[in-house]
This record gives structure tokens, C-alpha cells and sequence, in this order.
């Protein structure tokens, strides 16, 4: 979910090769969520092997993270930790959606509706088990993850300040946490149908520069934190009525939130908490290395116990073993 401020935000449409030779932070929970909507059967229910274990997200992390690494993309994958206690009415709101949906699907059932996919692919649970066989695939992979020790898209911003050239994810949130460029589009691209509609679109690609978002609006940091804030994150509610244009002439105006809010005659509760957890959130420093694959385990993983095309996983492997000819250690300054 995060904060909406598309409407002040300029994007640039890019293409995987275009960001090649960079190094990049995943939000991984913001892609698994993604996968597991988006890549299911036809009927709308998740991949599963044979033993009923999801593999959407499995499906997803494979042949994405062969297609970057094909692009000379290095990506680093950041898992989410223990949730802000600020996030807590977020969390009772998603799972009050899931269960909404759940009992909307039961209807639908029913009803004898043939075409259930706009139900499922509202009901996503990243369980411990997706999570582990993540990790898993990734360590087959040779491509490194850090374990965040709260939000995973403040750690992957914050390594945007220190040692990756900018974050995928599509959260907007991320500008408010410092990322220095933002990568939307990266895990689902193409063409994508609009949800709840017969019709599709396509997606592309784009990066969003932070000091091109605050120099356009002629804002700071501290300022575009309090736009976000204005209008809603995982942490707050926002003002009812007010957007991410008019939060931006709000601020612009007063100065900063808490003028617009005594302006306004608004509170946000827990105010200080919230901009100070955008400012400084519970992040590490962390030192990754890349590792050669080891293509046999990946093929006994995927195939042997998740039931994957072991032509088609044969065909990536190669692809994969490839990029990393020639070196015995797969560094970061070592990426040919």
C-alpha cells in the first residue's frame, strides 16, 4: 500500500538493460506480494507442485532474477523484520481485507461463477515456508539477501545511501525513507490486466530520482516526508481530502506539517514517532557478496520437489551459469 504522491512524482520510463552494471536493493516482501497476485493459473488459484505447496513466488523469483542478472543487474534481496508498532492498524486492515475476500470467493463459488481470479488474487499470505524457500533459492542463486530489522523498505533504501545504486520496489514510501532512486515495474511488466476490468494494459519499466522529485517541487527532505504523511502511510491515516497536490501546496505554503496541521485544525497521532521513524528508521549495515550458482541444487529444488519444467529450468540455468563465466567469486566490481 505506502503513500500515493504519484501525482508530484515524475518517472522515467527504463528498460532492464538500460540499468545494467548497477546494483540494486529488493523490496522483497513488495515483490512476493506482487508475484503472488499476479503469476497464478488460469482459474486464478496460485501455482502449486504437487503436494499443494504454493509456487508462485518461487515461479517469480526464478526467472526474474535470472532476467537481471541476463541484464548485468546485481540485485540484493531485503526481507522485511519485527513490524513498526506503528504499522498495526495497517496490518489489522489487510488481514480484515483478506477475510472480506475470502468470504466474497465462498460467494462467488456459490453463485457457480466460472472466472474466480479477481477473488484469489486478492487473498496473498507470505507465509514462514514462502519466506524460507526464498531464502533458499536465493542461496542456491549465489545472489545475496539481508534480513532488515524492521521495515525491508527502509533497509533498502537506506542502502541506496551506502553501498546499491537504487531500490525496486513499488512502494513511494521509499522516497520518504531516502531512497536515492526508485525502480517501479521491475518484478511484473508487459501487458497486465486492470483489476476487476476485461481490459489490460501495458507496463513499463521506470526509475524515479529523488533529487529530481525534491528539486521540481522545490521541497527538502524533511517536507516530502510530510507530504506522505498528509496523505496516509502503513503508519498513519491521512487528512480525508487531501492528495498529494494539495498536501504539496499546503507545505509549500506553511512551511512544514505541523504548521499545515494547527493551520488546518488536524491532528495526526503519534506525529513526532512517525516522521522520526521516516528519518531514522532500524536499518543495518551489511557487507554482500556474490556467489557462484549451484545449478544442480536449483534443479533438484525446482524440480524435483516443486514439480517445475526441468527443460525450461535447464535452459535459464544455462543462461545463468554463463554470466558468471570466469570468475571464481562473484563480486561486486567483477560483474561482466
Amino acid at each position: 500500500m505506502g503513500t500515493d504522491i504519484s501525482d508530484i512524482v515524475v518517472s522515467h520510463e527504463t528498460s532492464l538493460k538500460d540499468q545494467g552494471n548497477q546494483t540494486f536493493s529488493i523490496d522483497t516482501y513488495n515483490i512476493l506480494y506482487q508475484l503472488l497476485s499476479n503469476v497464478r493459473q488460469y482459474d486464478g488459484m496460485p501455482l502449486m507442485d504437487s503436494h499443494g505447496n504454493v509456487t508462485s513466488h518461487l515461479y517469480g523469483i526464478f526467472y526474474r532474477t535470472v532476467n537481471l542478472i541476463e541484464n548485468k543487474i546485481k540485485p540484493v534481496y531485503v526481507f522485511d523484520g519485527k513490524p513498526s508498532p506503528l504499522k498495526n492498524r495497517t496490518i489489522s486492515e489487510r488481514q480484515l481485507m483478506k477475510e472480506k475476500a475470502k468470504v466474497e470467493l465462498e460467494e462467488a463459488i456459490e453463485r457457480g461463477e466460472e472466472n474466480l481470479r479477481q477473488y484469489y488474487s486478492r487473498i496473498n499470505y507470505i507465509t514462514p515456508q514462502i519466506v524460507d524457500d526464498t531464502k533458499k533459492l536465493l542461496d542456491y542463486m549465489g545472489v545475496p539477501y539481508v534480513d532488515a530489522p524492521s521495515e525491508g523498505e527502509a533497509q533498502a533504501s537506506y542502502m541506496t545511501k551506502k553501498n546499491v545504486d537504487g531500490v525496486i520496489s513499488q512502494d513511494y514510501d521509499c522516497l520518504l525513507f531516502g531512497a536515492r532512486k526508485v525502480l517501479r515495474n521491475f518484478a511484473i511488466y508487459g501487458r497486465r490486466k486492470v483489476p476487476r476490468k476485461n481490459i489490460y494494459k501495458t507496463v513499463y519499466p521506470e526509475y524515479i530520482l529523488l533529487d529530481e522529485v525534491l528539486s521540481i517541487n522545490q521541497i527538502n527532505q524533511e517536507q516530502l516526508i510530510g507530504i506522505g504523511v498528509l496523505v496516509g502511510t502503513d503508519f498513519n491515516e491521512g487528512i480525508k481530502g487531501i492528495g498529494a497536490k494539495k498536501a504539496l501546496a499546503l507545505i509549500k505554503k506553511e512551511g512544514d506539517i505541523r504548521a499545515v496541521l494547527k493551520r488546518i485544525g488536524k491532528d495526526i497521532e503519534n506525529l513526532d514517532e512517525i516522521m522520526n521513524f521516516f528519518r531514522n528508521p532500524p536499518v543495518v549495515d551489511y557487507d554482500f557478496r556474490f556467489n557462484r550458482p549451484d545449478t544442480e541444487a536449483i534443479e533438484h529444488f525446482l524440480c524435483d520437489e516443486h514439480d517445475f519444467s526441468r527443460e525450461r529450468i535447464r535452459d535459464h540455468l544455462e543462461s545463468l551459469k554463463k554470466s558468471y563465466q570466469g570468475t571464481t567469486q562473484f563480486r561486486l566490481d567483477s560483474f561482466d
